[in-house]
């Protein structure tokens, strides 16, 4: 045997440059589209049929299928896609990822294209320092492009010749020689090979390498085809390992999608396989079996498997599609709604880390601003029940008020490092960096609202502790205060779910005013009720101290509305305004 171990890590280096162009080749493409990825997927799932049309469209847009179903599971995790609106994507996705296979099999094997792959990189490489973003997107795609082919005539050379190697190829030949026991090893086979690949484009192309040189027959790279639609099917599936319910269920549907369609096709496989041959055999006018193993079968062979994969994929939506909201059933049934999840505060949506698209990125974190508006306004109903009804649970809502504060800490730090990680995508347009930096403002000041109301709580407390009371009219006046605050937090709460075009900070100025002049009128009936000797100086401090917080509050809230509507000059005259009077 004639094949070494440095001959084995050409054909892993291959491998790389293949997978390296792939990647490339996707990204760019994907920055070109921009955020009308999001308008794509979000715009165009009105029911299933419509769903397959945009999996399909998106996959061939960024040439990853499993780009499109992870990004469907995202937007299913941040609500931009309900779970049934996911399921049409994923479909899609199916047929969508065969683009790549007949492009390999057409350009890989019919055609001498490493030359023009290399003229390719050298007529776009210049633009790729080009300062126009979009020349640079294209330029990216094509780079990529020209690498990837280059890779697989590498694979197609490190692959081990059979000649020279006749011990390799009976080793292989040995597992095929069971019949239809061969073939369900060989699903199994392309299944790891994706796993270990983690791009089914990547292991279709080594199939279909292998396949051209002959190392293994027809029917045993179909085998392996149907192993690798099950194998892209779990990058989705760790993706949602850390998403909501909604997520894991769109995960969970693609997996048993593709696993019953692999169960159908394998009953029907020989009939079908034969099927490709003729047709095969007709549109190129060789009369040459496929099933044959020749030299001169092999090219349309790679054809004849290229066909087999879109065809099954069709077939498959086209059956079950009627089916779907049986699957959707028997999904929801295996991964129920547990619910419990309103007490839990943790990253909800940002559960695949950053994704190629900036805009994509951004619109998650977006979600995760909104659960932390939810999350500031549930702190501000616990500190108004702790103030006025607190009954026999004050140990109860202080350990609440606790567990809030502390989770709006941790919000704060992963959202403010995510949207810093996306920050670092290279030549984002400035529209977007400003779009980042606001947030950054926004979840800064909510993480201020929620120190103040637990410092509110504190006062709270030492009321109790020094057996301090208000007159009726002071806890009344305080309860107009906390009124006025929980309209402006509902006001916030709906401009943060916003884009920012579309905040209008008229009511949120009004609001904001509103709880100046109460404190105002307040501050002022205090000190009369201190020179009437209303109450006890202990008390009137803690007073007075709570509602100068109070009013903090409604600085930083219009300081997020402004910067939810994507304005900087008034939010950052409120807070200087609001440092002075806390020094």
């Amino acid at each position: 045997m004639s094949y070494t171990l440095f001959d084995f890590l050409q054909l892993i280096g291959s491998l790389g440059i293949f997978i390296f162009g792939m990647k490339i080749f996707s990204e760019g493409l994907q920055k070109i589209a921009g955020h009308r990825l999001k308008g794509i997927l979000s715009g165009m799932t009105r029911n299933r049929l419509t769903g397959v049309l945009t999996g399909f469209g998106t996959t061939a847009i960024t040439q990853s299928s499993t780009t499109t179903t992870v990004m469907a599971v995202s937007f299913v995790n941040a609500g931009l896609l309900t779970f049934v609106q996911s399921t049409g994507v994923i479909m899609g996705a199916n047929i969508g990822t065969t683009i790549t296979a007949w492009m390999v099999a057409l350009f890989g094997f019919k055609f001498q294209i490493t030359p023009i792959a290399v003229a390719v990189i050298g007529v776009f490489f210049a633009f790729l320092f080009s300062n126009n973003s979009r020349l640079r997107n294209i330029a990216e795609a094509m780079v990529g492009f020209g690498i990837l082919f280059i890779g697989l005539e590498f694979i197609k050379g490190a692959v081990p010749d059979i000649r020279a190697n006749p011990e390799m190829f009976a080793f292989l030949d040995a597992f095929t020689e069971y019949g239809y026991l061969s073939l369900l090893l060989f699903v199994f086979a392309g299944t790891v090979l994706t796993l270990l690949t983690q791009s089914s484009s990547a292991a279709t192309a080594i199939t279909l390498v292998m396949l051209f040189e002959g190392w293994i027959s027809f029917p045993i790279a179909a085998a392996m085809i149907l192993g690798e639609n099950i194998g892209t099917t779990v990058t989705a599936n760790i993706a949602a390992l850390v998403g909501n319910v909604h997520a894991k269920r769109a995960a969970r549907f693609h997996f048993f999608f593709n696993i019953v369609g692999v169960i159908w096709m394998m009953v029907i496989i020989f009939p079908m396989l034969s099927l490709m041959d003729t047709v095969v055999q007709y549109f190129t006018g060789n009369p040459v079996s496929v099933m044959a193993g020749t030299q001169e079968a092999r090219a349309n062979a790679t054809l004849a498997l290229s066909l087999f994969h879109t065809t099954f994929n069709v077939l498959n939506v086209v059956l079950l599609f009627a089916f779907v909201p049986y699957l959707i059933r028997f999904v929801e049934f295996i991964q129920p709604d547990r619910g419990g999840e309103d007490e839990e505060f943790h990253l909800r949506y940002i559960s695949a880390g950053v994704m190629t698209s900036p805009g994509l990125s951004v619109a998650q974190a977006q979600k995760e601003i909104q659960q932390f508006a939810g999350v500031v306004e549930k702190m501000h109903e616990s500190v108004t029940e702790l103030l006025f009804e607190p009954g026999n649970n004050r140990e109860k809502l202080m350990e609440k008020i606790q567990k809030y504060e502390d989770a709006t800490d941790q919000l704060e730090v992963e959202i403010s490092d995510y949207l810093v990680r996306v920050s670092e995508h290279t030549n984002l347009e400035h529209w977007m960096t400003e779009r980042i930096r606001f947030m950054q403002t926004m979840i800064n000041d909510m993480e201020r609202i929620a120190d103040i109301y637990y410092q509110v709580s504190k006062l709270s407390e030492r009321m109790v502790e020094t057996e301090s009371t208000w007159p009726e009219v002071a806890s009344t006046e305080m309860a107009a205060m906390m009124t006025a605050l929980h309209h402006a937090i509902i006001a916030m709460k709906d401009n943060v779910a916003k884009e920012p075009a579309a905040v209008s900070l008229k009511d949120a100025i009004a609001l904001e005013d509103k709880i100046d002049k109460l404190r105002d009128e307040y501050r002022n009936n205090h000190y009369g009720r201190l020179e009437s000797g209303d109450y006890a100086p202990r008390a009137g401090v803690i007073f007075i101290d709570m509602l100068n917080r109070l009013e903090r509050i409604g600085d930083h809230v219009l300081n997020v509305n402004e910067s939810a509507s994507g304005r900087r000059l008034k939010a950052m005259r409120i807070d200087g305004q609001a440092q002075a009077r806390k020094h």
